[in-house]
């Protein structure tokens, strides 16, 4: 019987980080979530969506000659920059679309790590039924019977809350949080049963732009400006509820002549080549939002910034200055 990848078992949103009996937590990394299978020499590296990616990360494909035969992981692919000290979400995008010898000069300039969290199969045995315990268990003894060495990391894993609290201050280093999971559930793809918690923080920026009309928009483009005193685009609000819409265009005036933000286009989403149909407004309305720590080195949100209120009492230069690696 032919052994089939399964799908990723996935997670849902949770707005406490508590970790109670019975459950365990790792840490959430910000790169790309894969699954890795060997089977007679044949490799398979695949995102999350089902998409190939041995052709672009080379060398994880050699990399898995330390695997034994017939074995599969689920995990997270990271690229780690080295000279700032952190994950590089942005080097491990970049390195995608890469192929042949370009992928392969790629590997050795930002080489990314495989950094498995789960077992699903070893040595042709499907592991998927047994419980995250005995999972977790095997995982750890593939790393240490076969002295695995990079391209391969182990996640970590605690069931002490005090790791998790330490772990929700590494938002420096780009650790977006932690996932928690039953110690007892077998591995279900598909299926949410995993907890996600984000680090979230609460900031001030400056409207640069509303998606709809200012007379009621849906979103708010924001900016902040930077050490230089440009007005930069760091990103967008989830769609605003009416009633906040309503009192946000009481403040907002449409773009006069001179607008830091004239000629530029936006995009739907953070890494999406869709244009944005947005209109600008003059930049002197600050607002707090809530945002996680996924950043890309221009100091942007990748993720949409949850609303939270107005702030006509700050003025522009109240807000704090974007500062970034490329600046």
């Amino acid at each position: 019987m032919t052994w089939s990848l399964p799908e990723p078992m996935l997670s849902v949103a949770t707005d406490s980080p508590e970790l109670t009996t019975g459950w365990a937590a790792e840490p959430k990394w910000d790169g790309f979530r894969a699954a890795v299978c060997i089977d007679a020499d044949t490799v398979m590296l695949r995102s999350r969506r089902g998409t190939q990616m041995g052709p672009a990360f080379p060398e994880i494909v050699v990399g898995t000659a330390q695997l034994p035969d017939q074995t599969a992981l689920d995990g997270e692919l990271i690229v780690w920059d080295w000279e700032q000290g952190q994950l590089s979400f942005e080097q491990l995008q970049n390195r995608l679309h890469g192929r042949g010898a370009g992928a392969a000069r790629a590997a050795e300039q930002w080489p990314a790590q495989f950094v498995a969290f789960d077992l699903l199969r070893l040595s042709g045995t499907d592991t998927t039924a047994w419980p995250y315990t005995r999972r977790r268990a095997a995982l750890e003894e593939l790393f240490t019977g076969r002295g695995l060495l990079a391209p391969w990391a182990l996640c970590p894993s605690t069931t002490d809350p005090a790791m998790v609290r330490e772990w929700l201050t590494w938002g420096t280093v780009r650790i977006e949080g932690v996932v928690l999971k039953r110690l007892n559930d077998p591995y279900r793809p598909s299926v949410r049963g995993w907890r996600k918690y984000k680090t979230r923080e609460t900031t001030e920026a400056i409207v640069g732009a509303v998606t709809g009309p200012p007379t009621a928009p849906g979103t708010l483009l924001l900016g902040r400006y930077d050490i230089s005193g440009r007005f930069q685009y760091v990103g967008r609000t989830t769609t605003l509820a009416r009633t906040v819409a309503g009192s946000a265009a009481a403040l907002l005036t449409p773009a006069t002549s001179g607008h830091p933000w004239a000629g530029w286009t936006f995009a739907t989403g953070w890494g999406s080549r869709q244009p944005l149909d947005a209109n600008l407004v003059n930049p002197d309305l600050v607002v707090e939002v809530g945002v996680d720590t996924a950043r890309d080195a221009a100091g942007r949100w990748r993720h949409p910034a949850r609303f939270h209120r107005l702030r006509p009492d700050l003025q522009p230069g109240d807000v704090e200055r974007l500062t970034s690696p490329t600046d």
